[in-house]
């Protein structure tokens, strides 16, 4: 597995294989442990990842208002990631505030995380490499 560009399925098996060595009470990696952290503050995904076997290959269609739930996960890895590195450049400070506005880091990821599904959607209906300035000034507007 590429560590920087699995495939889908790859990175869904890292999912469930996450999940599942958490609910075995097994040794995580640290990413592993993160990804859990994430997993358990998503309880509405739970069934998602009891069961690899139906959900490995489920289509999710965004027009029929439906999550995908690998995604969102994703997503919020991503966000933390840039915040433990604080790449692009401000993000980590933009996230302390929004985490001190809302009082919840949950809530704070998920401002962030909506602004950076929003950069990828944009960079890939314009076949552009990823803004990261955008991506901050949508991440501003977040802060009252």
């Amino acid at each position: 597995m590429s560590l920087y560009n699995p495939s889908r399925d790859q990175a869904r098996q890292f999912l469930f294989d996450a999940w599942s060595k958490f609910k075995q009470k097994l040794t995580l990696t640290d990413l592993e442990k993160i990804t859990v952290e994430v997993l358990q503050m998503h309880p509405e995904y739970h069934f998602v990842f009891n069961s690899p076997e139906r959900y490995m290959n489920q289509q999710y269609f965004p027009e029929m208002s439906e999550t995908n739930p690998f995604l969102h996960i994703s997503l919020h890895l991503s966000v933390i990631e840039q915040i433990s590195i604080n790449q692009p450049i401000g993000i980590t400070s933009i996230y302390n505030q929004l985490c001190k506005q809302h009082q919840d880091k949950h809530t704070a990821q998920h401002h962030i995380l909506e602004c950076l599904a929003e950069t990828i959607w944009y960079s890939q209906r314009h076949n552009i490499p990823l803004d990261s300035a955008h991506y901050l000034d949508l991440l501003r507007v977040k802060i009252r």
